[in-house]
Order: structure tokens, then sequence, then C-alpha cells
């Protein structure tokens, strides 16, 4: 119990990503750009395409999910019907031109994916062939100009003295864009920059502002139970997750608890929270008291996925727990 009070400035740890990403560099002054989801980076890389809906039974479409740097998916039409197998490389349309990307998933298990996201009837680019080994080879040069990408811009943001972590850099395949995925504290004007970036590599330059946990996602780890972070092995789509979640299922409010590697608050705060919310009206809250055979006792916590209720009496600082049947008796006594 010695840190279950111990949540002095834990406030600082809530979810509280930016909400502006960077677009259109070359036309925007200072990074003015809302993004409404608040700050989830998958439909600004391509998600959502241009182009025709589609009917919204795409029970019959065959439809894949291909994976690109940084932890990046979309899901493509593959419209000509050419086998693809999962780790097969393939050439996507893009927002402008051609990219190459990884096959992920094919069949039910992408319908399944869509759906569950809510993207069915949404709008998709099309796959347009499998990659030859002459672009799988101009692919993985591609990766080591990022490399090289990656010490420019960093040498370049201290010439300007600009305060900013890059995360990733990422080269699109047919070279029409390099995007550097940057995080940093407030905003910045970077105009001179990007100009600077555009003269040394002749393309079009992008700079996108990520939020803390989106940046997990993009580099990747283990949380500390053990298993890869869920926004990066299944986790779509990034809730916002406040203190009152672990306050509600009375977890100790300790940071180094509750937060995960981006330092935000747990994403898995909310996995349980809607049961634990549904079983609450049963239990009795807390402080409130109820007459045993020990003498009274005050109902410190609960524990709805055991059925225990812990109370403290007044003769002594220990914590006893009875069942919420033997509770419910109890009070059934007391009236």
């Amino acid at each position: 119990m010695a840190d279950q009070y111990d949540f002095e400035g834990l406030e600082r740890y809530e979810d509280r990503d930016y909400d502006f990403s960077v677009e259109e560099i070359e036309t925007i002054t200072v990074a003015d750009v809302e993004i409404p989801c608040g700050g989830c980076t998958s439909c600004a890389v391509g998600s959502r395409a241009l182009g025709s809906g589609l009917e919204n039974d795409e029970a019959a479409l065959d439809i894949i999910e291909v994976g690109f740097k940084a932890n990046r998916t979309s899901f493509y039409l593959n419209e000509s019907g050419v086998p693809i197998e999962p780790g097969a490389y393939v050439i996507v349309e893009a927002e402008r031109g051609i990219d190459l990307g990884r096959v992920n998933f094919t069949g039910e298990i992408v319908h399944q994916k869509r759906r569950a996201r809510g993207l069915v009837g949404h709008p998709m680019r099309k796959i347009i062939r499998r990659a030859s080994d002459e672009e799988i080879a101009k692919y993985l040069e591609n990766r080591d100009i990022e490399k090289k990408a990656a010490y420019v811009f960093k040498e370049k943001a201290v010439k300007y003295g600009l305060n900013l972590k890059l995360v990733t850099v990422e080269y699109q395949f047919d070279r029409s864009r390099i995007t550097f995925f940057f995080s940093c504290d407030g905003r910045v004007d970077f105009r001179a920059l990007v100009r600077d970036l555009a003269s040394v590599y002749k393309t079009r330059i992008e700079l996108r502002q990520i939020g803390a946990r989106d940046e997990a996602r993009k580099i990747g780890g283990y949380g500390t139970c053990g298993r890869e972070l869920c926004c990066l092995l299944w986790l779509d789509q990034l809730k916002h997750v406040t203190l009152e979640h672990a306050k509600a299922q009375n977890v100790s409010l300790n940071a180094g608890r509750l937060t995960g590697l981006c330092g935000r608050l747990k994403c898995c705060l909310l996995y349980e929270y809607p049961l634990n919310d549904e079983l609450t009206i049963y239990f009795p809250s807390v402080n409130s008291k109820v007459i045993t055979e020990k003498g009274e006792g005050v109902v410190e916590k609960v524990d709805v996925f055991n059925d225990l209720v812990y109370l403290r009496y007044d003769k002594g600082e220990s914590i006893e727990h009875i069942t919420l049947a033997e509770f419910k008796s109890y009070q059934a006594q007391n009236h």
C-alpha cells in the first residue's frame, strides 16, 4: 500500500499528444494544421486514398494489407487478381507516384481487420504488380539513403537552432518524396530547414510532427508485460487514456507502473475498463460502512473480478477481505 497514493504530478503523464500535424510545408508558415483524431498519423500517410468509393460489401474483393517502414500499414485492392502471398514485395499506388511495400496479410483476416476498424466501404488504392528483383534492390538502396538523410537532418536542425528529435526517415520508392518524422516541444518554424533539405535531395520534402505514442509505435519495443507493444503488434487506433481510467479501476497510482515506453498512460488501462465500469454497480462504494462480526468495517477498495470487498476496521490498520456475497449478507443483517 506504500505506493498507492504516490500520484503527485502524475497528471502530466496523461495522454496529451500534440493534436496537430505538419503537411504541405512549402505553403505553411508555422504548423497550424489541426487533426480531430488527436495525433494518429495513419491517415496522413495514405490510408485514405483518393478515387471512387467501394460497395459496402467487400467480401468478394481481394484486399491485401501492405506494410511499409516504421510499422506503417495500409490496405490495397488487388484488382488484377494476381496471386500474392504474405511476405511478397509489391508495387502499390501512392499519394504521388508509386511505392513499394511488403505484404502482411491476405484473405479473410484482412476483411476482419477492416470491419473492426470501421473501414468497410472506404476507398482504397490499388496494387500495381509484384516487385521485381531490380525494384527490391532499389528499395534496399533507399534504406541506405534514409540512414544518411537522418544525419543530414540532425546537422541542419542544429545549424538552424531547432530542437527537433528525429524519429525516422521514409524515402518513397520512386524518390518523389522524402518524409522526416520528428517530435518536439511546441511549434516551430522550419521553413529554412525544408528549403535547405530540398536543395540537397532535389525532391519533395515533408516534415511530420508526431506525438509520443506514435513515436513509440514507429520505433517499437517491449512493454512491462514482456510482450511487444500493443500499438505495434495489433492496436490499430490509439484512444485517449486519462488518469480517471486508472482511478476507476483502483489501480495503484504510481507513474512507473502506469506509463508505457512512450511516457504516456498505458493503452491497456482501457482494456478492462468497460467491464469494470459495468460490474461496479453491484459493489459497495468506497468508504461505505458495514457491521461484521469483527466490528464496523469501512470499504477500502473492491475487486470486481474476484468478487471481493476489502474492509478496514477501526481497531487496526490491517485490511481484510470478504466476498461480495458475505458483504451483502452483513448488509442485510444491519438493516
